[in-house]
């Protein structure tokens, strides 16, 4: 299905250099004012458009949350610390990023009257008793990650019923695709990168866990979709309504990158979930979202950027010392 326009708005995307965030931008920033509010603590300077405007600041900063909401129509909020582990090692300090700041968010696209569209996470529904897990599953959150995204996600529900604050959740399952870098980047990055090095691909556990992977332009779609839809108020899972092992995550790494290196084993990560699957007919028949990249070729496109871009960069070095 093809994204709903998005025109003569003025946008704020929080989180704007990173994964999703800078993918967002790219897809509004032809049409609309787009700024981008980013700490660039994980996020990259150069993944955000010339077109967009970067403010560099902290969620948490008031003032600096005042100055990027300022007159906006519509609210991107990406910006959270991602990773389970970090919140599990901090949850106080992890709390004031993923809680606490986007509550003020809320806040302030009150007083601008901003519809606001939140990057929720599958990890509200902890270890799911059924698959697929649907929106009206039970939340039992098994991290700190998840207990966060879970109070943001309702207080965007409240929001809407209280203050009839325009609010859309999404509910993202496994992200993957270009631009995924950094300690807490996900596990196909990371294990893209570790091929790629000839160094052995780490599974944490079993790797009998599975997850759905959904492709970030296929985020991006959904998005643009809760930006736009009647049906506020509302949380929608993003995912593909398929779930890959982690160990047949690795054998298709390995065949895709033409890897001649083992796959090994580590302790499980705490607070992991075992298995994940999205139930997206919620999505599908309200927002008229459906995935479209599939893993394999998700995949290999990841492999051939990155071959790409290699190459790119060895044209660039030659041309330097020419």
């Amino acid at each position: 299905m093809t994204p709903p326009s998005i025109r003569d708005r003025t946008i704020l995307v929080t989180g704007g250099a990173g994964f999703i965030g800078s993918h967002l931008v790219d897809a509004l920033v032809d049409d609309n004012d787009v700024r981008v509010l980013d700490d660039l603590s994980t996020g990259e300077r150069e993944h955000v458009h010339d077109d967009a405007t970067l403010l560099e600041g902290d969620v948490r900063d008031q003032q600096a949350l005042e100055r990027a909401t300022r007159d906006v129509d519509l609210i991107f909020h990406e910006a959270a610390v991602v990773g389970v582990t970090e919140t599990v090692e901090q949850p106080a300090e992890t709390n004031r990023v993923n809680l606490e700041a986007g509550l003020e968010l809320l806040e302030q696209a009150r007083r601008e009257d901003a519809r606001v569209v939140l990057a929720s996470s599958a990890a509200v529904y902890g270890h799911p008793d059924e698959l697929p897990v649907s929106e009206t599953a039970s939340t039992d959150p098994a991290s700190p990650y998840g207990i966060q995204k879970l109070a943001l996600d309702e207080y965007a529900r409240l929001y809407a019923d209280l203050y009839d604050l325009p609010t859309v959740a999404l509910r993202y399952f496994n992200a993957y695709g270009p631009r995924q870098r950094g300690p807490y980047s996900g596990v196909i990055s990371t294990f893209l990168e570790q091929a790629r090095a000839g160094d052995p691909i780490t599974v944490e556990g079993d790797g009998e866990q599975t997850r759905d992977f959904v492709h970030v332009e296929d985020l991006v779609r959904a998005n643009l979709l809760a930006a736009t839809t009647d049906d506020v108020g509302e949380a929608y899972n993003v995912g593909t309504g398929e779930r890959t092992s982690i160990l047949e995550l690795a054998e298709t790494i390995r065949e895709a990158t033409d890897a001649d290196v083992p796959i090994v084993h580590r302790e499980p990560r705490v607070g992991d979930v075992r298995h994940s699957r999205a139930d997206v007919s919620k999505a599908r028949r309200t927002l008229g979202f459906e995935a479209t990249i599939g893993l394999q070729t998700g995949i290999r496109d990841l492999v051939g950027r990155e071959s790409l871009e290699e190459a790119t960069m060895i044209d660039r070095e030659g041309e330097s010392y020419s």
